[in-house]
């Protein structure tokens, strides 16, 4: 799948041929690509006249295409075998991982420069990855010590808020894995809340997770027409959260569309730290975490998730601002609300004597 931008018209064709190539690798999910936004504009900015390519998961290639992550997307999900490309890339870019598979799966193409992290295994200099880095942060300090200036601050993302979630709360119960999947029964209690205080509630969520937002909607109390699982495209699930009021979600992917789009949002950590994923600092967003970290893929409930409780959440929402406070569609790359993206703020707890 090639984006939109590059189009089959033999003109175009013959004159990219003459470009330069770079080629940024990100295989993962929807907030690795919001994650990443920062660093893939400071790379637009320092090579102007190269044609940017991405080879991250084709569902994301329109939302990539329209935050102008890159001229082209190359359809990559995980470290499988890239697309062949016309030539040997000028530069390439590990934004995947600290290496060494990503490393050599991207040295195997003979770039004529690879930047990416050391990783003597893969026989690559480069800058030391540093264990608990903000992934904002870390992406942008590769390529600052790799010479090339990278602002933290360019999150921002310009989408049309789509109108029939004006004002709405967004409730986003799933997540990639259980461990950060808080149970259902909550997310059903703080939407019944959000109904009672005169607010409209729409939960969202990807084609796989269709039945869980389903069941929190049935447990809410939510008409039909509320569940908006696996009716939208990416793009369409930016418009949602563009307009609505405010996002309560696990830590994942529509937290860092929350970000990026300027919406309220709270944010529920488990296994991870906000530290490390969690949204800028400020009043827009409230990270709930219990204070421990966990494995981010078990299979279960992460325990420090688990401690969160419906109060807590709650309490939280009521310390959001309104949504008419905040500039909605901020211009791509815009400073709107520019500030050191290292840590978030956190709410720690001790475990609850019940819930």
């Amino acid at each position: 799948m090639r984006g939109a931008r590059d189009g089959d018209v033999p003109e175009r064709r013959a004159v990219l041929a003459l470009r330069p190539r770079l080629l940024a690798l990100r295989a993962l999910g929807l907030g690795d690509l919001l994650t990443a936004l920062p660093a893939l504009r400071a790379l637009a900015d320092a090579f102007p006249a190269h044609h940017r390519v991405l080879a991250t998961p084709a569902p994301l290639a329109p939302l990539a295409l329209l935050a102008g992550a890159a001229d082209e997307v190359v359809p990559a999900a995980g470290l499988g075998r890239l697309p062949p490309g016309p030539a040997a890339p000028d530069v390439a870019v590990d934004l995947h991982g600290r290496g060494p598979e990503s490393h050599r799966l991207l040295a195997a193409l003979r770039p004529r420069r690879l930047i990416a992290f050391g990783c003597p295994a893969a026989g690559v200099p480069g800058p030391l990855w540093l264990p608990g880095e903000h992934e904002v942060a870390r992406w942008c300090r590769l390529l600052a010590e790799s010479g090339i200036p990278a602002d933290p601050a360019r999150l921002d993302l310009a989408v049309e808020p789509e109108p029939a979630a004006a004002g709405a709360t967004i409730v986003h119960p799933g997540a990639a894995s259980a461990a950060r999947r808080w149970p259902a029964e909550r997310f059903a209690a703080v939407a019944r809340h959000e109904v009672t205080a005169g607010r409209r509630v729409l939960v969202t969520g990807g084609p796989a997770e269709a039945p869980l937002a389903a069941a929190v909607a049935r447990r809410a109390r939510l008409g039909p027409e509320a569940v908006l699982a696996g009716r939208t495209d990416v793009v369409g699930l930016a418009r949602i959260v563009a307009a609505a009021a405010r996002v309560v979600c696990p830590d994942t992917g529509v937290a860092h569309l929350a970000t990026a789009l300027g919406t309220p949002s709270v944010v529920l950590f488990g296994p991870m730290s906000p530290g490390e994923w969690g949204p800028p600092p400020g009043p827009l967003h409230r990270a709930l975490w219990a204070g421990r970290t966990g494995d981010p893929h078990g299979r279960t409930l992460d325990p420090g998730l688990g401690d969160i409780c419906v109060g807590d959440v709650v309490a939280a929402l009521r310390e959001l601002p309104p949504r008419a406070a905040v500039r909605v569609g901020a211009p791509r790359g815009s400073r709107l609300g520019r500030r050191d993206t290292g840590r978030a703020p956190t709410v720690r707890r001790r475990p609850p004597p019940s819930r």
